[in-house]
């Protein structure tokens, strides 16, 4: 089975916010390097990508924010007391202007919104008592702001996963005017209120906007870390992306550390002596993600266990397969078999668990197959055979659709058997032409209906909604590095607001 196969399912840590949910968080990196089968690096130019569409996401929070009643009493000199409440406030008109960040290595990152031009409205309930008169009313009224906004993101492991803490965060109103009723030259008594009412609605507005940023960006950590599970399963095979330690900031990266453990019924992979480090990784490219080959070998364990890797092939595609050009001659009993029976069957399954090891010079993959040939009604096989083959695979993926090379090195023919004549070994001649057609015809058949539908697959799970851009596979010694760049995930902010926005 090719690995390269599984890399594109994982474009969806992309956003690095599919920090999964983890049982712990090494805060030594080296140890947590050792726990780390995948690992995601996300460089300066696609944060910036990435950072075009925040002010939709504080769009979100701002629409989203449900702002408390207040009550609240002002004793003025020589007037009395006046008693105020301030309810139902909504937000009208929502405009964001220009959003800019920067990534300050070791801290957070720092972010700053400009133009943030919206109308706040609501109603206010007052009373006014004084030794000469008690005068009660409610009215309306409405707030035209002005607002710039600093966010300090921190990025950090809690409650087994990793969350965004947006504590440091500032309003500064430009403007901020407070009209009652929709009186744009209020009387004195209108005008009474406007000094101390506004310091009210700015506290009032600074508290919930800031409180809402922090909970939408741990719904969108949540969203995206919950679509990556959701992408990276796939009936009992599921994948486990916890995070092994805090995420690192750099000058022109952010970068976090995976798990990576392959999850099937009852049993979970582990990953101890992993092999990465930093320098790994170059800077040149948006995306990278750095994947163990102790990530893929637990994951084809699973999809052989779980009966993943069979092909049946019958009647006339069968027949046609094998009108390829073979230098040994066809047997004649399976010429009659696929060519002259009208309903034969060729039934193919791994029947070991394969293996893989990755190197610079690519990716070999031993795996066992075994088949059985039926022809006609038959209730017993016309032929068997078990082989073992050794084979060097590349993969590529571009025109969203998944490439799988392959150049067998070694294949060894195990056993050849006719089962209706009396289990035994054949005769070399029988042995010669199996190999020979496990190799130019089986080996390809194989690789491309793997072709076919892991990328079906990849678009059942979305994929194919990805902008993706030169992505390159480069094998290295026990892991490999996919580097690429792409286009903003539309589909994935969609999605999120209207979980949002609910």
């Amino acid at each position: 089975m090719p690995l390269h196969g599984f890399p594109p399912r994982l474009l969806l840590l992309l956003l690095l916010s599919t920090f999964g949910t983890s049982q712990g968080c090494l805060q030594d990196p080296a140890s947590a390097y050792k726990m780390s089968g995948a690992v995601c690096r996300l460089t300066y130019p696609a944060a910036v990508v990435l950072n075009e569409k925040t002010t939709k996401v504080i769009e979100a929070a701002f629409q989203h924010a449900r702002y408390p009643s207040v009550k609240a009493q002002k004793s003025l000199n020589f007037i009395g007391t006046v008693a105020y409440g301030l309810d139902n406030l909504e937000i009208h008109n929502l405009t964001i202007g220009q959003s800019k960040f920067e990534l300050h290595p070791g801290e957070g990152i720092a972010m700053e919104i400009h133009n943030v031009s919206a109308v706040f409205r609501g109603t206010i309930q007052y009373g006014y008592r004084s030794w000469l008169a008690n005068i009660s009313n409610s009215i309306n009224f409405e707030i035209e702001s002005q607002i710039d906004l600093g966010i300090n993101p921190k990025l950090y492991c809690g409650e087994g996963k990793v969350a965004a803490d947006t504590s440091k965060c500032s309003l500064n109103f430009d403007k901020l005017r407070l009209l009652l009723q929709g009186d744009r030259e209020p009387n004195w008594l209108k005008k009474l209120f406007t000094d101390f009412i506004t310091f009210t609605v700015k506290l009032v507005i600074k508290g919930q906007i800031c409180k809402e940023i922090n909970k939408v960006a741990n719904i969108l950590a949540d969203f995206i870390q919950d679509t990556a599970e959701q992408f990276l399963s796939d009936g009992d095979i599921r994948m486990d992306i916890g995070v092994t330690g805090p995420p690192v900031i750099a000058t022109n990266y952010i970068e976090s550390y995976h798990k990576g453990l392959t999850k099937y019924k009852n049993t979970t992979a582990v990953i101890n002596d992993s092999v990465f480090h930093p320098s790994q990784l170059t800077e040149n490219r948006m995306l990278y993600f750095w994947i163990s080959d102790q990530v893929f070998n637990p994951m084809l364990s699973a999809a052989h266990l779980d009966g993943r890797f069979q092909l049946n092939i019958s009647g006339a595609e069968l027949a046609e397969l094998f009108q390829r050009d073979v230098s040994i001659a066809m047997p004649e009993l399976l010429k009659k078999c696929l060519f002259e029976s009208g309903s034969s069957e060729l039934q193919v399954w791994s029947s070991s668990v394969p293996y893989l090891n990755t190197s610079t010079k690519g990716t070999t993959v031993w795996a066992q197959a075994s088949g059985q040939l039926w022809c006609g009604s038959q209730a017993t096989s016309t032929l068997f055979f078990q082989t073992d083959i050794v084979i060097d695979v590349t993969a590529s993926y571009a025109d969203k659709c998944l490439s799988l090379q392959g150049n067998p090195s070694e294949i060894t023919i195990k056993r050849v058997e006719q089962p209706l004549q009396n289990p035994q070994e054949l005769d070399v001649a029988y042995q010669e032409f199996v190999k020979e057609s496990v190799n130019k015809i089986g080996i390809p058949k194989v690789l491309s209906v793997l072709e076919t539908e892991l990328t079906r697959l990849l678009d059942k799970q979305g994929t194919n909604l990805f902008d993706i851009f030169n992505p390159e596979v480069l094998p290295r010694d026990g892991y490999v590095i996919i580097q690429m760049d792409f286009g903003f995930p539309h589909h994935l902010l969609v999605e999120f607001l209207k979980r949002t926005l609910q």
